[in-house]
Order: structure tokens, then sequence, then C-alpha cells
């Protein structure tokens, strides 16, 4: 048996029907009568079963059904069945070990046996039989059991510092001087937010200056190379910079990968540079926009972008394929542009909610925002204004007193509700700057949300979790946790949809409502947001021969119009396990990832 071994081994019986089966549509319809054969035979509740093992059951059977169904297997283009059928008959297909894992794990949910109990999180203590034992001594045994589940969140928890820890502060100000030392700038610069946006690293020259101040792993160092000199978006803020310790390490991770990119992603933008737009638009603006500058997928909402750039380029940034180069001299659309969407909203009254997003508009100068604040403002439909900005993250210094008037000018309750929506995606990023810069906010009574993205650099366990702590620290409320868009330049950072469920469930689960506001979404291309935790709104429908589950994602709007599903091919569960292990992570901690769907 060879690599398969432990598949057969999780599931005899199909291995048996398989084998003895001389076509593919015969060892079909065998294996779907075994399996609805035990279905009904739990569910008439003629088999022993534990209630928490039936769930499993539940929702292996129904994925193992959608996979061998052959209109799945017509709509993904591949044929899971197929391959399981030849490597019983022939003893191998031609299929990855990602593959077999997924049907070794689905296998064993079928038969009862998951790899889930005991939970990783505790290991080792005992659960009373509270149902044994009623009013206080009942309470107390409940709270103390608690208070050992907290404890080993804890554990978890504090080995993600926020950037308020005194002692990473005081790392930080070390970086800060090296940085100023190299610039030959002052303290009064670094509280200038101007000085930061003219001293982006951007460049060659700002690529040798950042080799200067902290360590690049090699493959960094030639990655960045690569992109300065054939104009792939590249750029951090000084203050920025100050993030990142002197030698790259574990802690500092999440923020070197946020800016410095993976050589495959600088490759596949340089191969694809002439039609990038076709290439790397995966939300489809193209086909979502009625005008300039406007971007629609819902009845009752549309986003502005009024600049089409940041003082920081995300490596994962969505309108990669629009933007050249931080502040870019293209980034500010012409008034008239300007001027033309915001009218298109005053002549649309189904809009309420608009989203000035771009880029980041606060790169703009206080009074344009001005301008543009007072605009929507006379449009008497809007009763939502949000700002979408990650300043605060990359330079909180652009978050001023003067500017935070502004928002306020045009914050009136009970008529119009201003907001902020930012972009936070690890604690480390939070900073007594950061603080402040909330703080202003906060003051003038308008609310600060963040919408996280979920990629590789931050998706251990807990690590989530820390943020979220902080952010409510600091009067930050968690809106949107986003699974990576399936843009295939940034795959290297991409995480199973498995892992952003697991989290969901296994760890935001475990902290106080109001921590976990999130909703953990997928963008639908052209369509918007599906919610993840809602089996209505995906399936999963077929494997790939290289392990990669294929997923039927159903728009927002199905029952109410006729839209059809959008299918989306995931990065494989092994392989993602693979990757934490090298970071020196252990996948047993992980390894109820495979039973979610």
């Amino acid at each position: 048996m060879g690599k398969w071994k432990e598949c057969w081994d999780a599931a005899p019986e199909i291995y048996i029907l398989l084998k003895e089966s001389k076509t593919l549509e015969s060892a079909r319809t065998k294996v779907a009568r075994y399996i609805d054969a035990r279905e009904w035979t739990y569910s008439c509740n003629l088999g022993e079963v534990e209630p928490w093992d039936y769930v499993l059951f539940k929702e292996a059977t129904r994925t193992f059904k959608n996979i061998i169904a052959p209109r799945n297997e017509k709509i993904s283009g591949t044929s899971a069945l197929e391959n399981l059928w030849k490597a019983a008959v022939e003893g191998d297909a031609a299929v990855s070990c990602d593959f077999i894992a997924e049907f070794v794990h689905l296998f064993k949910a079928l038969k009862m046996k998951a790899d889930v109990y005991p939970s990783r999180l505790m290991e080792g203590i005992d659960i009373p039989e509270f149902n044994k034992y009623e009013g206080r001594i009942a309470g107390k045994m409940r709270s103390d059991y608690l208070d050992l589940m907290a404890k080993r969140m804890d554990k978890y928890l504090l080995r993600y510092a926020s950037g308020l820890d005194p002692q990473l502060a005081e790392v930080r100000q070390q970086n800060r001087n090296r940085i100023l030392e190299a610039l030959n700038a002052t303290e009064d610069d670094w509280k200038d937010w101007r000085w930061h946006f003219r001293h982006v690293f951007k460049d060659l020259d700002g690529l040798q200056t950042i080799k200067k101040i902290i360590t690049l792993e090699p493959h960094h160092e030639e990655s960045l190379r690569l992109a300065v000199e054939n104009h792939v978006p590249f750029g951090v803020t000084p203050y920025y910079l100050h993030l990142m310790d002197k030698d790259p390490g574990s802690r500092d991770y999440a923020v070197r990968s946020q800016v410095f990119p993976p050589l495959s992603y600088v490759r596949n933008m340089i191969a694809h540079r002439k039609d990038k737009m076709w290439a790397f638009d995966f939300m489809r603006e193209r086909d979502t926009s009625p005008i300039d500058l406007v971007t629609r997928r819902y009845p009752r909402v549309a986003i502005i972008k009024p600049y089409e750039s940041c003082p920081q380029i995300c490596v994962y940034c969505q309108r990669n394929w629009e933007i050249t180069s931080p502040l870019m001299a293209s980034a500010l659309a012409p008034r008239d542009k300007i001027e033309a969407a915001i009218q298109w909203f005053a002549e649309h009254e189904e809009m309420m909610d608009i989203l000035v997003t771009g880029g980041d508009p606060l790169v703009m100068d206080d009074s344009l925002i001005d301008e543009i604040l007072a605009r929507l403002s006379e449009i008497p439909h809007l009763k939502s204004i949000r700002i979408a900005t990650r300043t605060p993250a990359t330079v909180p210094q652009r978050i001023t007193s003067e500017l935070c008037e502004i928002f306020a000018n045009y914050h009136d309750l009970g008529k119009r509700n201003i907001s902020v929506v930012t972009h936070f995606i690890h604690p480390t990023e939070v900073t007594s700057e950061t603080v402040d810069a909330i703080k202003k906010i906060k003051s003038c009574g308008i609310e600060v949300y963040n919408q996280q993205v979920f990629a590789f650099a931050n998706s251990r366990r807990f690590e989530t979790c820390a943020l979220r702590v902080v952010l409510k620290q600091i009067g930050v409320d968690p809106y949107y946790t986003f699974n990576m868009k399936g843009k295939t330049e940034i795959e290297d950072y991409a995480v199973p949809i498995a892992r952003i469920l697991q989290e969901r469930k296994e760890e935001a689960r475990l902290l106080p409502g109001l921590f976990r506001t999130d909703e953990p979404v997928f963008n639908v291309p052209g369509l918007g947001k599906d919610h993840l935790r809602a089996w209505q709104n995906h399936e999963p429908i077929a494997v790939t021969p290289d392990g990669r589950r294929v997923y039927s994602f159903l728009p927002w709007e199905k029952n109410i119009a006729k839209v059809k599903p959008y299918i989306y091919t995931d990065v494989p569960i092994q392989n993602y396990l693979h990757m934490l292990e090298e970071r020196g992570e252990d996948p047993e901690d992980y390894r109820s990832i495979w039973y979610y769907y």
C-alpha cells in the first residue's frame, strides 16, 4: 500500500469497495450506497455514537458526498473519486501527499475517529462530570475548570507582545534613533507626518538606506531589488520600518511580510506588467464600476476612490494592479472626476452609506479632505460616511487634531455618522503613537473599526486573538476578518479556509463577545462578502490532485436573485501545516483543522 496505507487503514471498507469495482461508475455507486447506509443507521440511532462524534460525521458525510457527486466533478473539472479508485485498483494515482492527507482525515471523520479529542488546548486536564453536581458546588467546579482554560489560552496570547509592551517599546526607541541618524533627522521631524511621507523608502536609494538600518534576509533583498528595478509597487514609511527588529525574527515576521514581497510575487507582477488589470483584478472592479472612482457591489453602499495610492504598499493589496508606487503623482484623481463621482452619489438616492477609500484618502491635504466631506455631507440620503485608512498603523502622526476637527464638523448624530475604518494585522503594530492617534479620533465621538486580513504571517494559534484584545484596549472595534483573496501572485500569503474557521470557532470563541465583533468573510469576485461561518454560503465540492479543496461560494443575494456561484480553489492544508512547522510551530496544535469545511 505504501504511501496510501494510512488512508486505507482509516476506512478499509471504502478501500475494498473501490478495489473490487471494475469501473469508476461502479465504484461511485458502491461507495455512495455505503455512505448512505452509514448515515441512515446513525440517523436512526441504531449505532452507538457520541453526539460530538456524530456532528463531525455529519459534516464529513456531506462533504464526501459532495466530492464524489458527478455534478460537482463537472463543475470543478476534477474527480477525486477517480484518483481514489485508481489508487485502490492500481496501487497508486497521480496525486500529491496533500491529496492523500485530505482523505486520511475525511475517512477518519466518517469512521468516528477524527483527530479532535482531547483538544490540544485542554490536553491533560480532565473535564469534570458537571451533570453529577448542582448548585454552588457545580458552579465552583465549572469556574475552576474555566480558569484552567483561560490560563492555557494565556500561554498562547503571551507569545504575541504588542508595541505597548515596555520592553518592546524600548527596542522601538532604539530603532527610531537609528532611522533618524540614517536620515539626518530630528525628533521634531519624526512627529511630522509630512516628513514621513517625504522619506518613504521606495527606490534603490531607499533600499540601501533600509539595509543600513536593519538586516534584510537574502530573499527579501533580491525581491526588493527586482521590485524597484521593474516598477513593482513597493514602499515602507520610516515609522513602519521602526516596527522591525534590527535582525529578522519571529517577533517582526508579520510586519516584514506586510511590506517585503516574496520573489514569487515580484516575478509574477513582472510577468504580467502589460496585462495586470486582467491578471490581478481579483474583485473585478472593472466590471463593478458604474463611473470613474466609484465601485458598487451592494444595493445601499458604494465606495469612492479620490486617491489611488498609499504612503506604504501592502504586499497583498487588493488594487496592486492600479498602483505603480507609493504617493505616485497620478494617484490624486482630477477634480472634475471627483466632483462627477460625488454627483453620482447625489443622484442615486438608494445610497445610504459611502466608503471613502483608495489607496488611502488621508494622503490628501486637509483642505481637500474637508472639501470632499463637505460635499458628501450635503447629500441628504447619505446617513453614514466611512473613511478607510491605514495611517494609524503606518503613519499615526497623520492623525492630527486639525484633521479630527474636520471629521467632527460633519459628524452629526441623528443625521449622519462619520467613522474611521483602519487596518491592523498584528498586535506588534499597536504603539503609544497609535494610541495617541486613536484617542484624537475617539475624543470627537467618532468610532474606529478594524479590518484584519488573515494571512500566513498572522495565522498562528491565538495570534489574531491577541490583536483583538489590544485593539479593544485602545478603543478600536474588530469589524471584519478577511480571508486572503485568491490572487495567484500572493499565494505564499494565503491560508486555507479551514484555518480561519478553526480560529473563529476554537480561539476567538473563547474571547468575550465585545472582543470578537468581527466577522470572518470571503470576498467573492464582483459580488462582495460571504460570511464564512455559514454553510449555506459556501460548500466544499472537490479536492484537486495536488490536495486543494475546491469551494462553491453562493452569493449573498442567492435567495433574492438568480446569481451563479463562484468556484474557488484553496491552498492545501498539509502544505500550510508544513510552512507553520518551518516557523517553529507544532502541527499537532492545529490537528483539528482538517475537520472544518
